[in-house]
Order: C-alpha cells, then sequence, then structure tokens
C-alpha cells in the first residue's frame, strides 16, 4: 500500500537526488565507513610509529604494504568470490570481520601483530568494494549512475577531513582520561579509542547494510549459472574470462587502461606537490595549503558538472578528453613558477580530473554483465593499487635522479631566447607525469576509435536482476 502511494506521487527528493532508497541508505552506510577507514588508517600509522623502537619509517612502510600486497596477489581471485557469492552477505561478513578486527587492535603490542590485521583488513576491504561496486547498476536507473558515482566519489574521499577532526577530538579525550587501572585495561589511549569508534562505524554499517533490499534474480535464472560449482578449474575459468572480457571489450579496456596509466602520472603530484612548491616556487606551507585548496575545488566543480550534464554528454568520448586536459593543466601549472599562475591551472587539472573516475566508473557500470562486475572491479584495484605504488615509489627517485641529470648537463637551467627557466629534477619530473596523463588519454581515444566505439551512445550491458 506504501509503496503503491509513494509511486502514484512520483519519485521524492530522494529517488530524485539518489536515484533510489535502497542507493541511499547504501550510501550512508559507505559514508560511515570511508570515514571509519580514514580513522584506522589515521591510528594505525599512529600506533605503527609508537611500536617502531626507532624506526619510524620502516614501521609505517611496511604496515602500509600490508595494506596494498593483498591487491597485487588476491583481488582478482576476491572478485571471483565476489561474483559467486551472495554480495550483501559478503559485504555483512566483511564489515563484522572488519569490526572484530579492530576491536582487537587496541590490545596489540607489536608491529607484526599490526601488520597481520592490516592484512586481514585490506582483504575484507578488497572483497567489500567490487561487491558494492557490483550492485549499484541492480539499485540506480541508468540516468542516475553518473550522479551515484559522484556520491560514491564524495563519500570515499570527502570523509578524510571529517575523520581526521575526529582523531582530534579523540585525541583530546583520551588525555582528559586519568591513568586508572580500567583505562589502562581497556587500552583507552588515543590510537585504541579510534579503532573503537572505528570497529563501531563497520558494525553500523553491516546493519544498515542488513536492511537494504537488493534484487535477486529467479530460481531458475540461478540454476542456469554455474556458481554452485567451487571445483577449481570451474574459478581459474572465471578468472580467465574476467580478464578475457577486459581485453576484448573496448570500453572496459579503455576504462582500465586510462585509470591506471593516468594513475601513475597523477600518483606522482603527492610525493611532489610539497617539494614543487618549496623549490620552484620557493613558497611556504600556506602557499602549498592554498594548491591543494585549488585542487580539491576543481575536483569538486568537475563532480558536479559530470552530474549535471550526465544525460547530455557521450561519457565514452568524454572520458579520453578529460583525461588529456588534465595532463596539459598539469604540465603548464609544472611549468609556472608563479604562485598566481599555479593555483587557478592546477584547479583546471583538478576540474579535470575530478570526472575521470566517475566517468570511467559509470562506464563499467552500465557495459559490464552482472556475472562479470566483481571481477572486473576487482582487476581495476588491482591495476589502479599497482600503478599508484609505482608513482609513489618512482616519483622521488626520477626528481633526484634528474636533479643529477639536469645540475651536469644545462647547470639546472634552459635560456629560451634570453629567457632562464629553471629545470630541477622536480619541475621535470612534474612534466613526464603530465605526459604520462596526455598519453594516457590519447591511449585511451585510439583505443575507442580503433574499435568504432567513441561515438556510440552508452548501453547497459545487462539487465537489472541479480545482486550477487
Amino acid at each position: 500500500m506504501g509503496e503503491a502511494l509513494r509511486a502514484s506521487r512520483g519519485p521524492g527528493p530522494i529517488e530524485t537526488m539518489f536515484g533510489s532508497r535502497e542507493f541511499f541508505r547504501l550510501w550512508i552506510a559507505q559514508v560511515i565507513s570511508a570515514t571509519g577507514d580514514w580513522l584506522g588508517f589515521i591510528a594505525t600509522v599512529a600506533l605503527a610509529g609508537r611500536l617502531s623502537k626507532g624506526s619510524e619509517g620502516t614501521a609505517i612502510a611496511l604496515v602500509l604494504a600490508a595494506r596494498v600486497a593483498p591487491g597485487f596477489f588476491l583481488a582478482t581471485a576476491a572478485g571471483v568470490l565476489v561474483d559467486r557469492l551472495d554480495r550483501k552477505r559478503v559485504m555483512l561478513v566483511c564489515d563484522v570481520s572488519r569490526a572484530l578486527v579492530l576491536f582487537a587492535l587496541p590490545f596489540v603490542d607489536n608491529l607484526a601483530g599490526l601488520i597481520v590485521a592490516s592484512f586481514i583488513l585490506e582483504i575484507c576491504t578488497m572483497m567489500w568494494s567490487p561487491a558494492k561496486e557490483a550492485v549499484v547498476p541492480n539499485i540506480v536507473p541508468t540516468e542516475k549512475l553518473t550522479t551515484a558515482n559522484s556520491l560514491n566519489v564524495a563519500a570515499a574521499y570527502g570523509m578524510f577531513p571529517v575523520a581526521t577532526g575526529i582523531a582530534a577530538l579523540l585525541a583530546k579525550l583520551a588525555e582528559s582520561f586519568s591513568d586508572e587501572g580500567w583505562v589502562n585495561t581497556l587500552r583507552l589511549n588515543q590510537e585504541g579509542l579510534a579503532f573503537y569508534v572505528d570497529g563501531l562505524s563497520f558494525l553500523a554499517t553491516a546493519l544498515i547494510v542488513s536492511t537494504i533490499s537488493f534484487p535477486r534474480r529467479s530460481r531458475e535464472e540461478r540454476k542456469g549459472t554455474e556458481r554452485g560449482n567451487w571445483e577449481i578449474g570451474g574459478a581459474v575459468r572465471e578468472l580467465r574470462e574476467g580478464w578475457q572480457f577486459i581485453a576484448v571489450n573496448p570500453i572496459v579496456r579503455t576504462v582500465n587502461v586510462g585509470l591506471a596509466v593516468g594513475m601513475i602520472g597523477g600518483g606522482m603530484l603527492i610525493p611532489l606537490g610539497k617539494l614543487f612548491v618549496t623549490d620552484v616556487i620557493a613558497g611556504d606551507d600556506a602557499d602549498y595549503s592554498l594548491i591543494l585548496f585549488s585542487l580539491g575545488l576543481g575536483m569538486a566543480l568537475g563532480v558536479i558538472t559530470a552530474s549535471a550534464l550526465q544525460n547530455r554528454i557521450n561519457r565514452s568520448a568524454v572520458f579520453p578528453m578529460v583525461l588529456i586536459l588534465a595532463g596539459i593543466a598539469l604540465f603548464v601549472s609544472g611549468s609556472s613558477s608563479l604562485l598566481g599562475i599555479v593555483v587557478p591551472v592546477i584547479g583546471v587539472a583538478g576540474f579535470a580530473a575530478g570526472p575521470i573516475y566517475v566517468l570511467g566508473f559509470t562506464l563499467l557500470h552500465e557495459h559490464v554483465e552482472d556475472e562479470l562486475r566483481g571481477r572486473i572491479f576487482a582487476a581495476l584495484v588491482v591495476l589502479v593499487r599497482f600503478c599508484l605504488l609505482i608513482a609513489l615509489g618512482l616519483a622521488p627517485l626520477l626528481a633526484d635522479g634528474f636533479d643529477v641529470l639536469s645540475d651536469r648537463w644545462w647547470d639546472s637551467d634552459w635560456d629560451f631566447f634570453g629567457v632562464t627557466i629553471a629545470v630541477p629534477g622536480v619541475r621535470l619530473t612534474l612534466w613526464l607525469s603530465a605526459i604520462t596523463v596526455v598519453a594516457a588519454g590519447a591511449l585511451a581515444s585510439w583505443s575507442l576509435r580503433a574499435s568504432g566505439s567513441e561515438s556510440e551512445s552508452p548501453e547497459p550491458a545487462a539487465p537489472r536482476g541479480d545482486s550477487r
């Protein structure tokens, strides 16, 4: 009766904004989960530093490696499991498992235990994320997918400042506790409180997910699948099918290659941004914060614009264009030594970079059948993590190497028609990163043109039925 009444009244504000009430609840769950993820990350890094015994950098690196390693070796296999299992149950089990691990973390007193816990947490996250992405097209109308992915971006990354604020409040709260026995027994220090709150956030996420009704296929359709076959050969075959689909489908191949290669170039900004401000602009922390603000504001505007124009643009054609625009803007900002030029141009780079994730994930949602979504998104996780690790590790080495070469070959300066341009290693590395992003866009555009897909309007590849 209630459903019929709502249908007669037309879509309400929740349906208009989020596409469906089910996705609204899933988005709230993701907001809580993302906040907990960031809070747990901050607490984990702090605990690693406290347990380092004089080797803080090494300890933090080992813990972060434990968060990254599962993605290289297990993500694709996890995608097979996500496609075989009931995705709602996968999400519930992962949330409860993460909560239990986090409740145990305050009592970890050695680095080895922290590394093992980080490894388990990452495995759960690695299965939760593809399961969530796989069910989104089943509960969101096609015309709302871009908006849904924009909201997912906001939930995933917009919660970082919220988490840092919560971490600061918990630190103040921990300082107010006395050294009474029960306080020490429960480990109610700064990290302990953060882990407890993080664990509660995942229990809250599990509770919300349990209330969401995901569509399921009929019994006859389920009988026609091979999900009940748990033989090794069947799993290997499904794994191979996922990678073959990535190789032969032009849209999926373009998104994976574009996001992965673009991540190598864009990821170099993370370790090089502060160095560029110091060495090239001769700025301070305030200038660096201003550049970060411009980048973040540009990304937010880009995401909003992509959502507003979602039904008026050809996503498969725009995706490589924004990659190329982001690379060009990054090159121009890296070529300037004036803060007044760098700030607005880096904002343009953010405006172009914001829709890349949104458009890429929307294209995958639209063009990947439900049977393959878990494997496809898990494969994307592998590629993006691998390329990001390459960027983070390679950028500082390239900057140092280019510094030596620039000093030896050009005395760190280039002269163009009487104009002297400083070329320290960090600037040369940023130019290389910008060229990499442009190359990713050009490669994506070429892949689409070669397959004749660039001019095609995106159409859903499969009906929404099963959430498993």
